[in-house]
């Protein structure tokens, strides 16, 4: 038998229970050593291709406001001083959609919480293709306070880094893009849900900015084979 990783023990576990913790606690410590691995190679990537448009973006800020304020910000006016990453989330929530995408959803009502931290090291946004009146609304009705929405109905954006598919269809894409010598480049995109995945699983590309499962991952019943979040529970419906 293996000696024990550490000395720690808990109310009324079993020998079997400890033998079997610390396989997994193994696996744990490859997992974690895996995870600092493939972030170094983030870091490493050379500039990737240098942003063809600035991009102009229907601004609703950095909160959501009572009037109906419309404002337009360029991509490279979201570079503040001394932050030169800047993080975009494709929100699922076109013109022609009835509703948002509810995983987009929850991984946004994470996000918005995140954000007075996040602000502290790197510029974030979340673009959608929807009118920025209705990005406006869902957001007020959602209670987001933090988050920085911006539409892109009035420009390529979307197209071009792969927020929806050539017929229209939405994507949920995470991009970040650097500033360098004045030069704005891209530098990675989620883009796991281009490559097929396992049978069984899915794509799993933006779990990274998603806690919902990480914690689900950390229960016996797990994330479920069906289960996916809804936009609302018990007291409403999704519309």
């Amino acid at each position: 038998m293996s000696q024990p990783l550490h000395a720690v023990r808990f109310p009324g576990e079993s020998t079997a229970y400890r033998v079997a913790r610390d396989r997994l606690l193994h696996a744990e410590i490859e997992l974690r050593q895996q995870v600092e691995a493939v972030a170094a190679l983030r870091r490493a990537l050379p500039p990737g291709g240098q942003v063809p448009v600035d991009y102009f973006f229907d601004d609703e800020g950095d909160t959501p406001v009572d009037a109906d304020v419309e404002r337009q910000v360029r991509l490279s006016d979201m570079f503040e001083d001394g932050k030169n990453s800047l993080a975009i989330y494709s929100f699922m929530f076109g013109p022609a959609m009835a509703q948002p995408c509810p995983s987009c959803s929850s991984i946004l009502d994470a996000l918005d919480g995140e954000m007075p931290h996040l602000r502290q090291r790197i510029n974030v946004a979340v673009v959608a293709k929807s009118p920025i009146q209705r990005i406006r609304h869902f957001a007020r009705e959602r209670g987001w306070r933090h988050l920085h929405l911006l539409s892109s109905a009035h420009n390529t954006y979307n197209a071009d880094y792969h927020g929806e598919t050539a017929d229209g269809r939405q994507m949920p894409a995470l991009n970040v893009f650097t500033r360098r010598d004045g030069n704005i480049h891209h530098t990675w995109c989620s883009e796991l849900m281009f490559v097929p995945s396992e049978p069984g699983q899915d794509p799993r590309h933006v779990d990274l900015i998603w806690p919902l499962w990480n914690l689900l991952d950390c229960t016996p019943e797990g994330r479920g084979a069906d289960w996916r979040p809804s936009l609302w529970y018990g007291e409403r419906t999704d519309p």
